[in-house]
């Protein structure tokens, strides 16, 4: 078997298909994610509609999560990534030229759903180009793409709006990256065809290296057309209401630490540049676990990674709900900041694999879409929850509450994923 991949694969050609319009993506992404708010506030609108209106972009990607494996799976990976691309462009010049908060606000919401045909059509694309015995570390490389484009974009971003004195300029720093990410996924030659530009979708070679025929491949491209979305939802409701649980669960407390640590800073007395100083080292930490993530993976199961992950995270936010007290607070809060960014890191790429694990071989996209949407809904619904809490009773009572659901998502990870993959994966 090992052969045979070798001799089906050009990986290098691969990763660079793969990842190269990933991070352009994400670097253009991580330029604007923080710039949002702002344009809203320079268009007149209040500090509650600015908010929204950067929620939006989540929105968009929640929203767009299941509508997008039919999309992928109709026209091909390379095809819908680069689609998406130009939609995000038209989303992102629709930013630019907003007269108001409302256009603002559109504008996003299109970026978000594009950025979403994004996500799915690449992580199906590594699905089906990578061997399973190196899938994990390919697919937390993947995640460290998107850590590395969301720690370097705001940076840019801040260079720019600095050279041009304008808000809406930081917007045209994603309109470059979409525009190169395409032309990149136009140029480069697909490993899996041979051809470059755009194509009808095709499987020139299955996940494990088998060769597919063009009679073969007429049959998959058929079986996309009639399998549908919600035929594969029911087709795969019970791992999606089980595992996906403990999807949706991961998600949130990923999410969940990118809001209570900043609120927490403010509740521990910090300023502003201490407190964004502690937070980007607590985000190189967990920038610079993404490979070791995935060697744990392939070397010793999902599990080997997703448990620490979840326990990690957890414990952290118990000890940010017992600290809150204490004298020593700050150094405390110091520790559990690059406590929780260990964590996260060990844990990076987990969702992905797993999704690429249980997905169908011959048609991943509808199943992958169903899957990315259990993971986003908790990225979503955390901040609402820890906001929520902390409104009606207090920041440490949301960390504590934060740390429970923790506990509860191990629970799920240690039941289900014996369940529902097989043993050399676990």
């Amino acid at each position: 078997m090992a052969t045979t991949e070798n001799d089906s694969f050009d990986f290098r050609s691969v990763l660079l298909s793969g990842f190269l319009p990933a991070a352009l993506f994400a670097i253009g992404e991580g330029a604007i994610i923080p710039i949002i708010p702002i344009a809203a506030d320079s268009l007149g609108a209040s500090l509650a509609i600015a908010g929204f209106v950067a929620s939006l972009i989540l929105v968009g990607e929640l929203i767009g999560d299941v509508p997008s494996g039919v999309v992928v799976a109709r026209i091909g990976e390379r095809n819908a990534m680069i689609g998406a691309a130009l939609v995000s462009v038209v989303g992102l010049l629709v930013c630019t030229a907003a007269p108001n908060p409302v256009v603002l606000a559109i504008g996003v919401f299109l970026v978000g759903v594009s950025t979403a045909v994004f996500a799915l059509a690449r992580h199906a694309y590594m699905t089906t180009a990578i061997p399973v015995r190196i899938r994990a570390r390919a697919l937390s490389s993947l995640g460290g793409v998107f850590r590395f484009g969301y720690f370097v974009g705001p940076f840019i971003a801040a260079g720019v709006v600095h050279l041009t004195g304008t808000t809406q300029s930081a917007f045209w720093i994603h309109i470059v990256c979409c525009i190169a990410a395409a032309v990149t996924l136009v140029v480069l030659r697909d490993p899996a065809t041979g051809v470059r530009g755009l194509r009808w979708p095709s499987r020139a070679s299955r996940p494990d290296g088998d060769a597919v025929d063009a009679t073969d491949t007429g049959a998959i491209l058929v079986q996309q057309e009639s399998h549908g979305l919600f035929r594969t939802i029911r087709a795969n409701r019970s791992v999606l209401l089980r595992l996906g649980s403990g999807a949706g669960l991961i998600g949130a407390m990923r999410a969940g630490r990118q809001v209570i640590l900043p609120l927490w800073a403010v509740s521990v007395g910090l300023d502003d540049a201490t407190a964004a100083l502690i937070i980007g080292i607590a985000g190189a930490v967990d920038f610079a676990l993404f490979y070791t993530s995935g060697q744990i993976m392939d070397r010793w199961g999902r599990l080997a990674s997703a448990l620490p992950c979840m326990l990690g995270l957890s414990v952290s936010y118990f000890l940010l709900a017992w600290s809150g007290h204490l004298d020593a607070r700050v150094g405390w809060f110091v520790g559990i900041a690059m406590g929780m960014s260990l964590a996260n890191g060990v844990g990076s790429g987990i969702l992905m694999t797993l999704g690429a694990d249980l997905a169908p071989r011959d048609d991943p996209a509808p199943f992958l879409g169903a899957w990315r949407f259990t993971g986003d809904f908790g990225q979503a619904a955390a901040p609402l929850v820890i906001s929520g809490i902390t409104a009606v009773a207090s920041i440490s009572i949301a960390s504590g509450v934060m740390g429970v659901l923790g506990l509860v998502g191990a629970g799920v990870l240690i039941r289900y994923v014996p369940r529902y993959l097989p043993r050399r994966l676990r």
